[in-house]
This record gives C-alpha cells, structure tokens and sequence, in this order.
C-alpha cells in the first residue's frame, strides 16, 4: 500500500534516515534544469511562418522559447540538469538506485539517454537505466516507473529526468506546431518514503492527434525509405483521410485542447481522491505547461484558486517531457517551493497519455539559508 501519511517531524532530516524498510512512496528531494542557448522570440518566428507575437501570445501564452545550438541536444541539457540536481540532493551519484529519462526526442534509439547520462555521472553499473516515451505525460509517469525499479532493487535514490529538443522534429514554417514547442531539460532527485503523501493516476488512448516523426519506414503513412509511395495509404488522427507525409511534429489543436480540458480536471479530481485531501490542503498544482489557456480553463471549470496553478511557458514554451521539472525547478529558484509542501503534478499529452501525482517536495535543510532558493538558470 502506497504512503498517504503526512511528513512526520521525526523524518524531516533526511540525513538521520527511517526506520522504515517497506517505503513504497516517493518525495522530490532536489530539482535542476538547464536551458539550450538560442532563444527564439515570437518576433523571429514571424519571419518563418505567418504569424506574430500578438497572434501567438493571446492563443498561448507564449513569448518565447529556446532551441539547440548545434552543439547541444537532449542528451547534453539532461546531463547538465542532472549535475545541477544531484549537486542539491546531498547525495552521490553512486547512492543512485536507478536512472530514468522522459523525452520523445533523444539523440539516438539506442544507446538509450539514460545508459549515457549514468555514464556521464559516474553511476554504478548495476543500477537499471532507461528511456521512456509518454510524451508530455513523460515526467508524470517515470515517477511510477523509478518507484518499481526501486521496489525492485531495494534503492533508496532514483534520477528522474525531462528532457527534449522538440527543435529538430518542427518544422518552422507549419505555425500549428511550430509556435509552441521548445527545448530544454528538468531533472529530480527522488527519495523513496514511506512518512509522506504519494499517490499516481496514471492512463492512456491510443490516437493519432499529435504525430512526431522518428525511425522512418513509411509504414503508417506510405511513404517508404527506398523512394517509392502508396498513394493509397491514408492517415488518421491529424492526418485522418490525408496522404501526407510525417516528416515533422503534427498537432491538431482543436482535439487537443478539448482532450486536455476534459482530462486536466480529471487527473486532480482522482489524484484527490485516492490521497483523501482536497485541493485548498494542496499547496501547487503544477501542470504540464502547454497552453495557459488549458490551464486557465481548468481553474474556471474546477473553481479554484488560480494562485495555486504554476505558469511559466511564456518564457519557454511547450517543452514535452519537460515542462514540469522545468516549472518545478523554475518555481525553486523563485523562493514559491517551501520545504514540506504538498504537490500535484499533472502530466497529458500525446499518445494520448495522461498522468497526475501527488508527492512532497523535501530538500536537505540547508547549511546556508540562502541555499534554498538558488540561483539564476544558466
């Protein structure tokens, strides 16, 4: 049975450890991020496609965003992200019991991101590391999957990472996806607990509303690796009764946004449930950040304090896999996570996958109390 217990003063310290054996739950115990280094503003995509910064904002949300230089990729922004939060956590890379990265855009198929980040931070051979693809759910579910790996291997530490460059699946000039996705990385330490609320909700439908190409065989839309084409072949979800090629990120918007309204209020409505606590005892509720008008339709349909809602895709945009480490780890160096607090996160995306949690945010107590809140994203 999985912690819905409060933290207890006894435990706080993470350093003096618990007695407890059977901890079947999780807590965040340090977040990091890292950002690529080209930001791309409204203004510059106008040059692209037809658009504006007054056309996107207003639909969106979003200003900005960043993209790869040509030296940077997932695999670069998940190891900066993962130095900076395992730098928090306290803790060695070889306490680390398992290793797990969300993305839906890694450099390779094989080796997989995680194998070469735990590489990367000196990690133990005989920990389990892996890549998952839930798209913007990405996060969301990799909490349930370092929790198994943990049970499994009776670790105490998991690395859990977002982290995507969306960049090299757009294509510029289409304004349907284009003007919303970015590039960019979050990581957490997790600390299995059983003193502290932890709960998941996780699902999924299979459909084709959002498409990203990747190892190419032409299989579902005809056109085929050696040159030639079925004109026969006819595509579903955003290419339903197309013969279109999938050469870069599709999106149909419309479907989209329906889905994430109806299934936002959902997420927080179960995850609620299954921990027994109500939304005025939560203390964030931390979307995945695609569209602020999701978000803002959700507080309206829920009634609830839109204070309690995190938004920062204006200065990112929609970084998939990423989004919530991001926000978390922004939310940190702005002073707005406190040491105790209770958070639901909520995860949906393609696939269609959706995913929500509740789950402590418990740092080290700091040697300094300036430590707490950090510094500027570099």
């Amino acid at each position: 049975m999985r912690s819905t217990g409060r933290s207890d003063a006894e435990t706080e310290d993470r350093g003096e450890g618990t007695e407890e054996d059977g901890m079947d739950g999780l807590k965040i115990i340090a977040l990091g991020s890292a950002l690529p280094g080209r930001l791309v503003s409204n203004d510059e995509l106008s040059h692209y496609a037809d658009t504006s910064d007054e056309w996107i904002f207003p639909r969106t949300g979003i200003h900005d965003r960043y993209f790869c230089k040509k030296e940077e990729s997932a695999m670069t922004l998940a190891v900066r992200a993962a130095r900076e939060a395992l730098g928090r956590s306290g803790i060695d890379s070889s306490e680390l019991g398992a290793v797990v990265v969300a993305t839906m855009s890694a450099d390779f198929a094989t080796p997989s991101l995680a194998c070469l980040v735990a590489r990367e931070l000196g990690c133990p051979e005989t920990i389990p590391a892996l890549d998952l693809n839930a798209a913007c759910s990405g996060f969301v579910y990799g909490l349930e999957v370092a929790r198994g790996l943990l049970l499994g291997n009776e670790g105490r530490y998991a690395l859990l990472i977002g982290t995507e460059q969306l960049s090299r699946l757009l294509d510029l000039s289409d304004r349907t996806t284009s003007i919303l996705f970015g590039d960019g990385a979050g990581a957490a330490v997790l600390e299995r607990s059983a003193a502290s609320v932890y709960e998941s909700f996780l699902g999924s439908r299979g459909d084709a509303s959002i498409l990203a190409p990747g190892t190419y065989t032409g299989a579902f839309d005809g056109f085929y690796s050696d040159g030639t084409e079925d004109e026969s072949v006819l595509g579903s979800g955003v290419t339903a009764g197309k013969h279109q090629k999938v050469d870069h990120m599709l999106m149909d918007g419309k479907s989209v946004f329906l889905f994430a309204i109806d299934i936002v209020p959902r997420c927080i409505e179960e995850i609620l449930k299954k921990s027994g606590r109500t939304l005025e005892e939560i203390s964030h509720v931390v979307c995945h950040q695609a569209n602020s008008r999701i978000i803002r339709n959700v507080v309206r349909h829920m009634k609830a304090d839109p204070g309690k809602f995190f938004e920062d895709m204006e200065h990112y945009g929609n970084t998939s896999g990423a989004s919530i480490p991001l926000a978390l780890d922004d939310m940190r160096e702005r002073g707005l996570l406190q040491r105790g607090e209770e958070l639901i996160l909520v995860g949906f995306g393609g696939g269609l996958t959706w995913a929500s949690a509740i789950l402590c945010y418990e740092p080290p107590l700091p040697k300094d109390p300036k430590e707490e809140t950090g510094t500027e994203r570099k």
